[in-house]
């Protein structure tokens, strides 16, 4: 549970979602301007100072206005957001495009990476505990502003080819979650402070693993924490039938 008002949780939202898509600081002003929130400029200007003071939002050293912590990235995936379902036409395209390979694990999880990677325009990874890893997408991160840091730019690219570094991070996650999601720091990584990750587990009689999508913290995650779940629960499927 949360002690913020009512007013409160629904500046932050909308904060947190002119963020998720812009990628930039939102001052009072955007939220005055663009966005109906029913109160003057002056209470949503001391909303964000209340904000700023819980911990909900920071102000980057570059811009007047402030952007959302993980600690209120958090408490939207987990209370204000509304999860943007994948169509049942969604559902069948993905299916189709991996079900002929259900027998062959290689190209099975092959193909269901580029899958996640091509629906999220994220970069997508998948482990398994017999020491594969798979990733695609990677050119997605490039048109991004967080990674237009170099240093965090290597980095990932570093990991993604290190089984053992995405095999700890995916460990890092606890609890019976059908989907899991790590924020910054929480990859055990100070340089990973800008980057989020989303993914879900699969686990058979034969094998067990993870899958997701490492990107910008800022994450669509009304679409992508449903669309995550979907593949991990496809795998789960095909994995039953072997």
């Amino acid at each position: 549970m949360t002690d913020l008002t009512p007013r409160q949780l629904k500046i932050l939202k909308t904060i947190i979602e002119e963020h998720i898509q812009t990628g930039e600081a939102v001052g009072s002003e955007t939220l005055d301007k663009k966005h109906n929130l029913g109160v003057s400029p002056a209470t949503i200007r001391n909303e964000m100072v209340q904000l700023t003071k819980a911990g909900y939002l920071a102000q980057p050293h570059t811009s007047a206005g402030r952007a959302p912590t993980p600690v209120a990235l958090k408490l939207y995936i987990k209370t204000l957001m509304s999860e943007k379902q994948l169509s049942v036409a969604d559902e069948v395209a993905v299916k189709e495009k991996v079900w002929d390979y259900r027998h062959e694990l290689d190209k099975l999880l092959s193909q269901t990476t580029r899958e996640l990677a091509r629906k999220t325009n994220s970069l997508a990874i998948a482990t398994t505990d017999k020491g594969d890893l798979y990733h695609a997408g990677y050119a997605h991160l490039l048109d991004l502003p967080e990674f237009f840091d170099i240093d965090v730019t290597k980095t990932v690219f570093g990991l993604i080819e290190d089984f053992s570094s995405i095999h700890q991070i995916f460990e890092r996650a606890l609890g019976e979650d059908s989907v899991h999601i790590l924020l910054g720091e929480e990859m055990g990584m100070q340089i990973l402070t800008p980057c989020g990750m989303v993914f879900s587990n699969f686990d058979s009689p034969s094998l067990r693993g993870s899958i997701g999508i490492l990107g910008p913290s800022r994450l669509d995650y009304p679409w992508v924490v449903p669309t995550v779940r979907y593949f991990g629960s496809l795998i789960n499927d095909v994995l039953k039938t072997w």
